[in-house]
Parts: C-alpha cells; sequence; structure tokens
C-alpha cells in the first residue's frame, strides 16, 4: 500500500530574461522548482514548469498555466510544509561554458488538510 500527497497549483509567471541574451547565447533553459526540506534530505527538488527560450525577442515570459509537472511527494511530507519557488536558468552559450542562475522566491506553506 502506498501513500502520497499531490498539490496543484496555479503559476502565474513574468519575467524578463532579455539580458541572459548575448551574441554567444545558443538558448536559455529555464525552470521552476517546489523546494523544501524533509527529515531525510535537505533538499527536495520538484520541477513544476519549463521551457526554452531559443530568443531574445522570446525572453520575455507571461505564463498563466498549472504545474506542467506533478508536485508530489511519498507519505504525508507536503502536509503545512513551507517551500519555496525557485525560478532557475541555465545560459546555453554558442561555445564556451554554461552558465546557471537562479532567483528564490520564499514564503510558501501549504494547508494541514486537503478535500
Amino acid at each position: 500500500f502506498f501513500l502520497y500527497v499531490q498539490v496543484s497549483l496555479t503559476l502565474d509567471i513574468s519575467a524578463n530574461l532579455e539580458t541572459l541574451f548575448t551574441w554567444n547565447t545558443k538558448q536559455v533553459f529555464v525552470f521552476l522548482a517546489a523546494e523544501y526540506e524533509t527529515p531525510k534530505n535537505a533538499l527536495n527538488q520538484i520541477s513544476l514548469w519549463d521551457s526554452i527560450i531559443p530568443s531574445k525577442e522570446q525572453a520575455k515570459l507571461r505564463i498563466d498555466t498549472t504545474n506542467k509537472y506533478r508536485f508530489i511527494d511519498q507519505g504525508s511530507n507536503l502536509r503545512g510544509k513551507d517551500f519555496n519557488l525557485t525560478l532557475h536558468w541555465h545560459v546555453m552559450p554558442k561555445t564556451g561554458k554554461m552558465l546557471a542562475d537562479k532567483l528564490v522566491l520564499s514564503g510558501f506553506r501549504l494547508p494541514e488538510a486537503y478535500r
């Protein structure tokens, strides 16, 4: 018998990533992750949404959606859990080293009980 909790979120994502594009940028991979701690793991990271941005002209994001990937945890670790939403981006160059960075949005909490 396997128990798990699954969370569905409505996401309203706005970001201007134009400054990540230079003459050497091939594309930018961006993803939104829910990140939280449990007694077993210092960092649990669940990808909720992702996209590949192929050009500077498409780098102004304005997305209203539900999570693309399931926000799920084995057991009941998500009930009442504090979590961060972290926007990660990886700049993939035409030549040279790939660069990565992130923006952490904290202060989210899941309810103690679900329907």
